[in-house]
């Protein structure tokens, strides 16, 4: 079996610590790469196979020796409300994950797996939804040999931080179309990796309604 090396963005957040979880449980990767602000803590795990690369992302090229692997999963993202304003939250859902996907890209790097959101596009009258479509776009430019795109509704799962809002919302959701109930955080993750590994030229974009069918196929391989 090739000895992949996978290396992950976002690992403190729900979608990516749940990816990165799983990249250390599968036989498929040698080597897994955690590029993250602080040292992980708990939620760092005593595998041979993870080396965390501690870094402000701003600062992104000052490590771009070690950023160094065959598939890259991002799931770099924050709140307006956290983020204090329009503009720090594009820098940290648009500038910081295009400038992983062109480091990573010129690192030699085959496939990129980004956790978008539905609604994406980037003429959209909504903020969020025009931010991500754009950050989209500019990945798409990209030459990546192989690129997914997921776009979750309202993410599920045990955060560690407080979002009441998204609490809420992902409540409501329950029993709506399901193009727009909640996804698990570990599906998405799992369908991150499932077209990661299956490596099939091109785009790819994931609609949220397809995740957990697409998450499967890691459950069933």
């Amino acid at each position: 079996m090739t000895a992949r090396t996978a290396l992950v963005a976002g690992a403190s957040g729900l979608v990516g610590g749940e990816c990165l979880r799983l990249l250390l449980a599968s036989r498929a990767y040698a080597n897994v790469i955690v590029v993250t602000r602080r040292p992980l803590g708990q939620l760092a795990s005593s595998s041979s196979k993870m080396r965390e690369v501690i870094v402000d992302f701003a600062s992104l090229e000052r490590v771009r020796a070690q950023l160094r692997a065959d598939h890259v999963f991002c799931a770099l993202g924050t709140t307006i409300r956290k983020a204090g304003s329009r503009e720090k939250f594009r820098e940290v859902d648009f500038g910081l994950p295009r400038r992983l996907a062109e480091l990573t890209l010129e690192a030699g790097a085959t496939h990129f797996s980004l956790v978008s959101s539905l609604g994406a596009n980037a003429a959209s009258r909504f903020f969020y939804s025009r931010v991500k479509g754009e950050l989209e776009d500019a990945v798409r430019a990209m030459p990546w040999p192989s690129l997914a795109l997921l776009r979750p509704s309202v993410i599920a799962g045990d955060r560690q931080e407080s979002r009441p809002v998204e609490r809420i919302t992902e409540h409501a959701l329950r029993f709506a179309l399901r193009a727009w109930r909640p996804v698990a955080a570990r599906d998405i993750a799992a369908a991150m990796i499932v077209h990661a590994l299956e490596g099939k030229p091109g785009v790819a974009v994931v609609e949220s309604a397809a995740i957990p069918a697409a998450a499967a196929r890691l459950r069933t391989a």
